[in-house]
């Protein structure tokens, strides 16, 4: 990863909550000038993700320290593994340590827990994304970890894609009413994007039934999510728009599918499976448990 200005400030910020006014600690214990060798090493199988930041935390305590890695960013690696080596002045190594682990064990998590998801529907046409569920002001970093896992990002944010949720299309419903019924309201939506929306911008609507699901293909959407559907429902809105695209018959016919909701590792494959072309996991940034490393003396 490319350390910017903005990821820059990011590290300096956490190296500032950390160490505040100073590391009383390793200033008491360690004579400032002592050197020492140190490894960081994984204490379980996972995806490696942060090696980037772990070593610009050390470099912004000090640009004297040496790091090393000793694997590539996305590998895949196994407990005991030894990713990379440390040299320089024990007190500023010390210092920056917790902050440097504390990016590398979060954002491997995130690779880790995406690599399960990405294996998981192997064999199937389907691909995995992460939403927009992260950490406010890290979402930039969260959604590297989740390439460096495998998948693929949806929207960054609200401006460079459409995506019309349940509360658009439930607005229209709200008194004084402006739609009669969910399917009015999806084809007002609908009328109101293709009206307004700039040139070039992807137009994804959110479906919460198999009725919306064919209002909204008369519209030809990019992407239309179905949101919280069981496998039977899954599989008939995989048939109706299978359906849809023969009868327009249309050669160019682009039209997406994409499960989000209720997804997990022992339902994903089975999801897949059902010849959906996205699955969206909240789960891979809000949920991710951070992996075990840390830093011992060489």
């Amino acid at each position: 990863m490319i350390i910017d200005a903005s990821i820059k400030k990011q590290i300096q910020q956490a190296l500032k909550e950390d160490i505040g006014l100073g590391d009383i600690t390793t200033t008491a214990a360690i004579h400032k000038d002592k050197k020492g060798d140190f490894i960081i090493i994984a204490k379980q199988d996972c995806v490696i993700c942060g090696l980037t930041i772990a070593e610009s935390v050390f470099e912004t305590v000090d640009d004297t320290i040496r790091f090393k890695p000793l694997v590539n960013e996305g590998m895949k690696v196994t407990e005991q593994k030894v990713i990379a080596y440390i040299e320089g002045n024990c007190c500023s190594i010390l210092s920056a340590e917790r902050t440097a682990l504390n990016f590398l064990c979060w954002l491997s998590g995130i690779s880790t827990l995406t690599d399960y998801f990405v294996e998981a529907v192997k064999g199937t046409k389907a691909q995995i994304f992460d939403t927009r569920k992260t950490l406010p002001t890290f979402r930039r970093l969260q959604k590297y970890a989740v390439k460096i896992g495998g998948a693929a990002n949806h929207r960054m944010g609200l401006y460079d894609q459409v995506l019309i949720k349940d509360n658009h299309i439930g607005a229209f419903l709200l008194k004084p009413t402006i739609a009669k019924d969910e399917k009015d309201a999806v084809r007002k939506v609908m009328e109101n994007v293709k009206r307004c929306l700039p040139k070039g911008k992807k137009i994804e609507i959110e479906v919460s039934s198999l009725e919306m699901l064919k209002v909204a293909l008369e519209y030809n959407p990019d992407i239309i999510m179905l949101d919280n559907m069981n496998i039977n429902e899954i599989k008939e809105a995989v048939r109706i728009r299978d359906s849809y695209r023969i009868k327009i018959g249309d050669v160019g016919f682009k039209i997406l599918l994409e499960v989000s909701g209720n997804v997990n590792l022992g339902n994903v494959k089975e999801i897949a499976d059902c010849g959906v072309d996205m699955i969206s996991i909240g789960a891979l940034t809000h949920s991710a448990p951070s992996v075990d490393i840390s830093l011992e003396p060489r």
